[in-house]
């Protein structure tokens, strides 16, 4: 009876305490064949031994737009995200992809570059941005980041998208279709070394599109920096190829908690090897530019972790 009388009691004091709420961090990425998802796999790694009792989980996504107007929604608590897609949703650019300004957004960190890289294939004979008009080229998703960075870049240069077929695919379709000799150029804004890129390369010889410094300066918007890709980065390229840069990030909402935002951006910042080894572009994260020129407002864990660390006074 006493027995009894015990297990009653515990089984009271058992539903009497508070039932803690399970912790979820939905990544989202981009397509498989670029950069944003292994980087997304690596970090949830690291972030399910930061947080062990969180549900850590990846989604692939058309990258940029679609990641932010998630995060708005509530429909994840990361995000990677081009610089200019980022300044667009915060002010509410329709012809982005944003309806109206996004006003949850919050940054977490600054991280590494991505590079427009025109690839052509050499029967092609498109060695310049002018040798692109009347020929087949893929912009990325339709109002995806990349797609954006086609529109200013080729605005910049004086052409448009009706001197060109164009077709608006992701970056592993890009690739295949211009195996088969179905399509001339695809334009990829990516980290350095692609995987798309490198697997295009292995298979067929390519020439990469030269965009001049004076390009970047045309666009209008600061977010876009004159780059260099180095030689050696893709297969038979031995020269450095002049380019345009331009910052991702990543990105949560005002909904997620001070302390999950802490632990993420300590976990990025603390764990960058683990990174690097799933992606080279990795090695352009550097703690010192994570809280530079950040967009929207910085979520206030991120502002804990960057003042610890003596980023911010």
């Amino acid at each position: 009876m006493r027995k009894l009388a015990y297990l009653v009691a515990a089984a009271l004091v058992a539903t009497s305490m508070p039932v803690q709420a399970q912790q979820f961090v939905n990544v989202l990425t981009g397509g498989t064949s670029g950069v944003y998802y292994p980087m997304g796999n690596a970090m949830s790694n690291v972030f399910g031994k930061a947080m062990p009792g969180a549900k850590v989980t990846v989604q692939a996504t058309k990258a940029s737009v679609e990641n932010l107007n998630l995060l708005e929604a509530g429909r994840g608590e990361l995000a990677f995200t081009l610089g200019d897609s980022l300044s667009s949703a915060w002010n509410g650019v329709e012809d982005a992809g944003f309806k109206a300004p996004l006003k949850k957004l919050r940054g977490v960190a600054g991280i590494y570059s991505n590079y427009i890289q025109i690839v052509s294939s050499q029967e092609s004979g498109i060695k310049t941005l002018a040798d692109l008009k009347g020929k087949r080229v893929s912009v990325g998703a339709p109002k995806s980041g990349t797609e954006l960075n086609a529109r200013a870049v080729f605005n910049a240069a004086g052409l448009s998208y009706d001197d060109m077929k164009v077709q608006y695919l992701p970056f592993g379709e890009s690739v295949e279709l211009m195996k088969n000799r179905q399509l001339d150029a695809t334009l990829q804004s990516a980290g350095l070394g692609v995987a798309s890129i490198r697997d295009l390369a292995s298979t067929i010889a390519i020439h990469i599109v030269e965009i001049p410094p004076a390009v970047a300066a045309k666009t209008g918007d600061a977010a876009y920096m004159p780059a260099t890709i180095p030689p050696g980065t893709y297969l038979g390229q031995d020269r450095p190829i002049p380019t345009v840069s331009i910052n991702n990030f990543l990105v949560t909402h005002q909904g997620v908690s001070d302390d999950t935002v802490y632990k993420m951006a300590k976990a990025v910042f603390e764990n960058l090897p683990d990174l690097q080894a799933a992606h080279a572009a990795a090695k352009d994260i550097k703690l010192e530019n994570a809280a530079k020129s950040m967009p929207v407002p910085l979520h206030p864990g991120a502002e804990k972790y960057y003042r610890e660390k003596g980023l911010i006074k």
